[in-house]
């Protein structure tokens, strides 16, 4: 039963990694409830069957022993429209979540009614959810927002921009060329999504900003990377780099 969206009160994500093995496996739930001025909001992560993984196969992989996370507190009410026009727009599967794991739902409106979902729409529910996790880490100061600087050098002209994503207020901040601009956020969404569809080479990443002709990125680790080199397409059919750098130039066209 889909619940009238102007209706919902709370909404719960929980999402579980599936077949994905330890050090990575991992499960999370987040209880949100829509209050009138911001979002009363829980979160928990927990990482799973790591019994039997020594301290250096945790840590070699660039994690902790201690991974697993809590939080409880308020997140801005700007969260509230994306996330209830996703609820709107989703559809339901009839299968519970197998072995692959995923997203599923509990959503409760003010008559008292509870429902829950399994949405087809994946891919969508675990990008919202992940988003509104930064949210909470940057409230939280866990983590600072995030910064994607990329440089352009070509025979005829020189480019610098610096994009900063504050997920906790759902805005970006920019600047090419020294020249601060204001984008939109959902017109972002597309440059933010294939910053990480794309592999990186750490082993020849640079500390120093690049002075040479050619693309580089620093995805928000500090490190700057070379197109073609030390930042490639995973998917050879697919030309993820192309499209980071024609989402930067829409920029410019702001």
């Amino acid at each position: 039963m889909h619940l009238k969206t102007e209706d919902l009160t709370r909404l719960d994500i929980e999402f579980d990694s599936g077949t994905v093995p330890a050090p990575f496996s991992h499960r999370y739930k987040l209880k949100i409830s829509f209050e009138k001025s911001f979002l009363n909001t829980q979160f928990d992560l927990a990482y799973t069957e790591r019994e039997d993984l020594s301290e250096d196969e945790i840590t070699d992989e660039g994690f902790t022993v201690n991974d697993d996370y809590s939080y409880v507190g308020e997140i801005p009410k700007v969260w509230e429209k994306p996330i209830k026009e996703l609820y709107s727009k989703s559809k339901w599967s009839s299968k519970k979540l197998d072995e692959e794991g995923g997203v599923k739902l509990l959503a409760k409106d003010i008559h008292g009614k509870i429902s829950r979902h399994v949405p087809i729409n994946q891919e969508d529910w675990q990008y919202m959810a992940q988003q509104y996790i930064q949210a909470i880490y940057e409230i939280s100061k866990k983590e600072a927002p995030l910064t994607i600087r990329f440089y352009s050098q070509s025979s005829e002209e020189t480019h610098d921009y610096s994009v900063t994503v504050k997920f906790s207020i759902r805005k970006i901040e920019a600047e090419i060329d020294g020249k601060k601009i204001d984008p939109d956020w959902d017109k972002t969404q597309t440059l933010l999504s294939h910053v990480y569809l794309v592999e990186y080479d750490y082993s020849i990443a640079k500390e120093n900003k690049p002075t040479k002709r050619g693309f580089f990125i620093d995805s928000g680790d500090g490190l700057w990377h070379e197109f073609g080199q030390g930042v490639v397409n995973i998917d050879p059919s697919y030309d993820a780099l192309q499209k980071i750098r024609e989402e930067f130039v829409k920029l410019n066209q702001h």
